[in-house]
């Protein structure tokens, strides 16, 4: 598994992780829609954890400026 995903990409995704799960808890956000924002938040964070996005990977898209070899080392 390649990473794609670069530092800035990441920290977005985590601050809107932070942002969904506050809106939830605080109220503000319920309901189905208050769900899919946790479940759209966890993926945001998993996928900033480990620095690859699978639909990035779909499209060709990667936000990480490194370039890797065929062994997948930068």
């Amino acid at each position: 598994m390649k990473k794609n995903l670069g530092s800035a990409d990441r920290v977005i995704r985590l601050v809107l992780a932070v942002l969904f799960v506050v809106l939830y808890f605080t109220g503000i956000t319920s309901g189905t829609l208050g769900l899919v924002l946790i479940v759209l938040g966890a993926v945001f964070a998993l996928t900033s954890f480990v620095s690859f996005c699978p639909i990035y990977y779909a499209l060709g898209i990667s936000s990480n400026g490194k370039k890797e070899d065929a062994a997948g080392k930068a």
